[in-house]
């Protein structure tokens, strides 16, 4: 089955580059394009397409706001929106992932990654530009102290290690090798973690985490573990 996607630039060279690449795909194949946040909303509910690649700033009204219409909370049949940007650690960015965006990738990704990010959204999964992944997350940490949220049902020490893998940028297939697992088993697990705090993605399961302090960045080291500690495990409860 092919995937149907829109595009969503204010940019022609960009919708065309896009274009490019993704018509070249068998699987793939381009619906739509739009020029600015008003027309994308609207040609994306009218075309139902699998995946909406939106940029982050355009006329009219912006990814945010395109991303919060089809994606968000109250659209009443959500479609799989991907915002492109050039803004690493642009504030729009968690903006959008909190108003429903699967995902966010740079434009000078690569077309390998493009088409992997249409791919994972196609699935229901999150792609983010793994050269930005950690500092954003870590930028989205909070600077004031806050209670941290509790989830009503504690996670599993296995969900544990694998939200707190998510939420460092590994990828499916990475945690199931690092924790000798099979690649069901950690959808599984993913799918069990979204349902105990009440996210839709893997993205939002990583934004909690960060927002709740339950992870910490520190390269060349294993998956983090839980701590021995009462504070920690309490921390890991709902």
């Amino acid at each position: 089955m092919s995937i149907s996607v829109l595009l969503a630039d204010d940019q022609a060279m960009v919708r065309s580059g896009f274009r490019l690449i993704l018509d070249s795909q068998p699987d793939m194949h381009v619906i739509g394009e739009a020029a600015d946040g008003a027309e994308a909303i609207d040609l994306a509910r009218r075309l139902r397409p699998d995946v909406c690649l939106v940029d982050i700033r355009m006329p009219q009204h912006d990814g945010i706001e395109v991303a919060e219409a089809l994606a968000g909370p109250d659209a009443p049949d959500p479609l799989r929106v991907v915002i492109v940007t050039t803004f690493d650690l642009d504030e729009y960015v968690y903006g959008a992932l909190r108003a429903g965006a699967l995902g966010f990738l740079l434009k000078d990704a690569g077309p390998a990654l493009l088409l992997e990010a249409v791919r994972a959204a196609y699935d229901g999964n999150a792609l983010i530009s793994p050269s930005i992944t950690i500092r954003l997350l870590q930028h989205l940490a909070p600077t004031q102290q806050r209670p941290a949220e509790h989830p009503d049902t504690p996670l599993s020490e296995r969900e544990l290690q694998i939200a707190q893998a998510i939420a460092k940028g590994r990828t499916n297939l990475e945690i199931a090798a690092d924790l000798f697992i099979s690649l069901s088993t950690v959808k599984t697990h993913i799918t069990r973690i979204q349902g105990k705090l009440a996210v839709r993605n893997r993205v939002e399961i990583a934004v909690w985490f960060w927002e709740n302090r339950m992870v910490t960045w520190t390269p060349r080291t294993p998956l983090i573990r839980r701590s021995r500690s009462s504070n920690t495990g309490n921390a890991a409860g709902r």
